[in-house]
């Protein structure tokens, strides 16, 4: 009866944490403002939980009204749109090379990307540097 009791307590208390959602149906590839989106005082497992997590970042997918917002649902804003010329530096040791690439998707900063070496042909695996250029070292090639 007393573990009856404390887990009707338990289960009536207030959820301590919150769900963010979209206050509207969100583009993907949009940007997110504060408007966009509100916290709920709903519990949802592998949501996220403030609005200061995807002010400024891009739906990577259609976000709809109402609707959780998870991690994988947002990021950086694109810098790179696929197909893009883009420089692509490889870098190890004191080995230094420079060639132009072919983005083979898009990409915000700090995000991986696969690009095409218009050189060689072959595909690289990199990081997006805030300035728009891919880098590529021993631990990101494919």
């Amino acid at each position: 009866m007393k573990l009856m009791i404390a887990l009707a307590v338990l289960l009536s208390a207030p959820a301590d944490a919150e769900t963010l959602v979209a206050t509207r149906t969100i583009r993907s590839q949009a940007i997110i403002r504060a408007e966009d989106v509100m916290v709920t005082d709903d519990r949802v497992p592998g949501a996220l939980g403030s609005v200061e997590a995807v002010l400024g970042k891009e739906a990577r997918v259609i976000l709809y009204a109402g609707r959780p917002i998870r991690h994988g649902d947002v990021g950086p804003p694109a810098l790179i749109e696929r197909n893009q010329i883009v420089t692509l530096r490889y870098v190890t040791g004191g080995l230094r090379i420079t060639a132009e690439a072919r983005a083979l998707d898009r990409a915000g900063a700090g995000d991986s990307l696969r690009v095409m070496n218009l050189s060689s042909r072959s595909t690289v695996t990199g990081h997006v540097l805030p300035s728009g250029e891919v880098i590529a070292g021993p631990t990101q090639t494919n």
